[in-house]
């Protein structure tokens, strides 16, 4: 049998293992975000001052408009503010609002628990190939769609 006959399938029951665990966590908790709302907020709070909806796109492996779509649900829901940077008119600046704040700083511990419940019986080594093995595999696909 090929070795790679399949991979696919443990890396997509893997995602699908990690995201439901995730959302029934925010669900048991009361924290009101789809995992793509998670990852946008984290990513804003993470850039601070200098968070951008262009550089929110540019590194969350989504479409312009899925990432748009996805921040407008963020300020619906009033976790995040979309405002101009002084400086630049084209550009969309985000800014995490109080209650935005609040729903972070409740969700972090849940999400470090369950980080590193993740990671239980995975010594550093072994996680250390595990993260450059998704690296390589990346690299391989997008040397390969460069190619075509």
């Amino acid at each position: 049998m090929d070795r790679t006959e399949g991979f696919g399938v443990y890396l997509d029951r893997t995602l699908k293992k990690v995201q439901s665990t995730f959302l029934r966590a925010f669900t048991e908790n009361n924290i009101d975000l789809t995992i793509e709302q998670w990852v946008i907020l984290r990513r804003v709070h993470l850039l601070g001052s200098d968070a951008s909806q262009a550089e929110i796109s540019n590194t969350n492996f989504r479409n312009r408009a899925t990432t748009s779509r996805v921040i407008s649900g963020l300020c619906k829901k009033g976790f995040l503010r979309k405002s101009r940077f002084k400086d630049d008119q084209k550009r969309y600046k985000l800014e995490m609002t109080a209650e935005g704040q609040e729903l972070m700083d409740n969700a972090m511990p849940i999400i470090r628990e369950i980080r590193k419940m993740s990671i239980e019986h995975i010594d550093e080594a072994e996680f250390d190939i595990f993260l450059k093995v998704l690296d390589q595999i990346w690299e391989n696909y997008d040397q390969y769609e460069s190619n075509q």
